[in-house]
């Protein structure tokens, strides 16, 4: 008896590509998702053929099995995974966003967008476009030449800042190919970016594929339970603790664990701090949240760190800022419990590692620690030391600075009149310190901050998919005029899509943060002003103001723009921009000089050990005393 013949249909690769990412889904607790929400793409030789033609034929008759895949144009390749990275994060990395770039440059340009996603362990799914696999065309235009092998492309760059790479170089390799790159996204300990490089060639040949793989197809996002004999020694670590702590990193949040999180907090006593990708899983005003810990984080958080005998890290991957560069800890016994769905970050500071789902972790945990409770005293100080921290707050948000406002009364501003379920976007420079320390999140979708890469830049792009995500949310994207320059073209993609977001532009005439940092290590703010050239005008002191005008540029994308001077401006622009439908920037002075939240932590930049600058021999002795408590954490 002869088998019945296994149906297929006959398709390109790049059209079967479109086909089965229509079918997948991600479920979690029961609720199932569209895995790969929607496309951007920027095409050119590489790709226009391919997985461009692929697009335009299921936006113009879509797949009879899937529907449709959205499309949205880009203008920079960095930006479209920037987007999609955001969009990754504000659906709990439950869905995510594909893109597509031609041959050379445009694929090369999505390699920083990639490390960013990897480092902060969000889903995106990437297809850079290759030579031709059969290379007749050889060297095709845009292609780099190996003379050691003709089997490596620039793309191969891709491979160090991925959690899945593979080359489609024959269409019968793109089923399982695809299916790797599904459980790379769907994987809630070893995810990023997931980089499928396709030959153009191969993008549109045709083959016959099996009609099976085009199936509805839905991947179970696992909770990973707590092994009891892993939970038994966390157990009686907290037990035998006097001064225990918790620090609430992304896993918290993606876990959505912020319930279990406030309930183990108030069952036990233990105070929580918050890391940047932790902001927000537990409130600012629960009794136990004593917010930011390490170098960006607020005295209250630093002050119980720095006498803690256990830490209880949930989610937390231990970045040099959480640490203090390993200088926050400094209690000489102190011991860490980790609970993390990726054992590579739970066995960080020789902690006792409880690999399992934080929700599932943290459930367990209270439940087990039946009536423990921190000590009145610890209890005591908690509380004074969270009070004391909520004045300064206070203090930072009213400032009445002049004559230019400190950037932290804008941020007091945009505190008080978001909502709970607003989203405020930053990256990098001082901004994402200052909003550590000060931030009152009072959910988790509230605070979403990139500082596992820090990439100047992404910004702009992050709040189109941050909207794209939520789209019932004012997402209000706060960006310095260093970020702005380096990437502001997504600015045009959302005025063409209409995306109502709204900007926050800081113009303060040069790099804040590194000009702070070169001056307190002795190097004077060296290069970090913006002025016109000529001989030693990069020194701030010297040379006159380049006049870039911001809110003009922003104009000519397509952006509506509101320019203020003061804080009672801001906060009028702020509620016109909220009425509005359109795309808003409210363009806004700030002094270059802070003033800043006080610090209580350190940050391990080496300086100079020789030089004739007597600023720079001062900063140096500056680093010998700061670095001295530095350690591993190897209990």
């Amino acid at each position: 008896m002869t088998s019945s013949p296994v149906p297929t249909v006959r398709l390109t690769t790049a059209q079967a590509t479109v086909r089965f990412l229509v079918n997948q889904y991600s479920e979690r607790d029961g609720h199932e998702q569209r895995l790969i929400a929607g496309a951007f793409g920027i095409f050119g030789h590489g790709n226009v053929a391919g997985l461009g033609q692929a697009l335009l034929q299921n936006e113009l008759d879509p797949e009879p099995d899937g529907g449709s895949m959205p499309y949205i144009m880009p203008r920079n390749e960095q930006g479209q995974v920037h987007a999609a990275a955001a969009y990754a994060k504000s659906r709990n990395r439950l869905q995510t966003l594909m893109c597509t770039a031609s041959i050379g440059p445009g694929s090369l340009n999505m390699v920083t967008g990639a490390a960013l996603a990897t480092t902060n362990r969000l889903p995106v799914l990437l297809f850079p476009s290759d030579q031709f696999a059969t290379r007749y065309p050889d060297p095709v235009l845009q292609q780099i030449e190996n003379a050691q092998t003709l089997d490596t492309t620039c793309n191969d760059a891709f491979r160090p800042v991925s959690a899945f790479f593979d080359r489609i170089n024959r269409p019968e390799q793109l089923l399982p190919s695809l299916m790797q790159a599904m459980r790379a996204l769907t994987d809630p300990a070893d995810t990023g970016a997931v980089v499928l490089a396709m030959p153009q060639d191969v993008q549109a040949e045709a083959f016959d594929f099996p009609v099976e793989m085009f199936r509805r197809r839905v991947w179970h996002v696992r909770r990973p339970p707590v092994d009891p004999a892993s939970l038994e020694r966390a157990v009686k670590l907290i037990r035998a603790s006097e001064r225990p702590m918790a620090i609430a990193g992304g896993g918290a949040v993606y876990s959505e664990a912020s319930e279990q999180l406030r309930e183990f907090a108030s069952r036990t006593g233990i105070p929580v701090a918050d890391t940047q990708a932790g902001k927000g899983a537990i409130n600012f005003d629960h009794a136990q949240s004593i917010g930011g810990v390490g170098s960006t984080g607020g005295d209250a958080g630093n002050h119980i760190a720095d006498k803690a005998d256990l830490v209880i890290g949930v989610g937390t991957r231990y970045s040099d800022f959480t640490t203090a560069s390993r200088t926050q800890f400094k209690n000489l016994d102190v011991r860490f419990v980790n609970v993390n769905v990726k054992a590579f970050d739970a066995v960080k500071n020789g902690g006792e590692m409880l690999v399992a789902d934080a929700r599932e972790a943290l459930t367990a945990l209270t439940e087990a620690l039946g009536d423990y409770s921190v000590s009145p005293d610890y209890a005591a100080e908690i509380a004074r030391e969270k009070a004391a921290w909520d004045e300064r707050v206070d203090e930072c948000y009213h400032l009445g600075h002049g004559p230019l406002p400190a950037q932290t009364e804008v941020f007091g501003a945009l505190n008080e009149l978001m909502g709970d379920e607003d989203v405020v976007i930053n990256a990098a420079g001082s901004m994402p310190g200052d909003l550590q320390a000060l931030w009152r999140a009072r959910t988790p979708v509230q605070y979403h901050v990139e500082y596992a890469f820090s990439c100047m830049g992404y910004e702009i792009p992050a709040a189109m998919g941050v909207k794209l995500a939520l789209p019932d949310s004012e997402v209000v994207s706060i960006v310095g005029d260093g970020s702005y320059q380096m990437l502001p073209m997504e600015l045009a993609t959302v005025a063409q899509e209409g995306i109502k977001v709204i900007y926050v532009l800081l113009q303060n005439h040069g790099f804040a943060s590194i000009g702070a940092l070169s001056e307190s290590h002795g190097s004077q703010r060296f290069g970090t002003r913006y002025r016109k050239g000529g001989a030693g005008a990069s020194h701030p002191a010297d040379g006159e103001l380049l006049g870039v005008d911001i809110a003009a540029n922003a104009r000519s994308w397509g952006i509506d723009v509101i320019e203020v001077h003061g804080i009672d401006e801001f906060k009028d622009a702020y509620r016109r921009a909220v009425a509005s439908d359109r795309p808003t920037m409210i363009h806004i002075e700030t002094d270059l000089y802070g003033p800043n939240p006080p610090a209580s932590s350190w940050w391990d930049v080496p300086v100079s050990q020789v030089s004739r600058i007597e600023s720079t021999q001062a900063a140096y002795q500056d680093y010998l005393r700061d670095r001295a408590p530095q350690r591993h954490y190897l209990k």
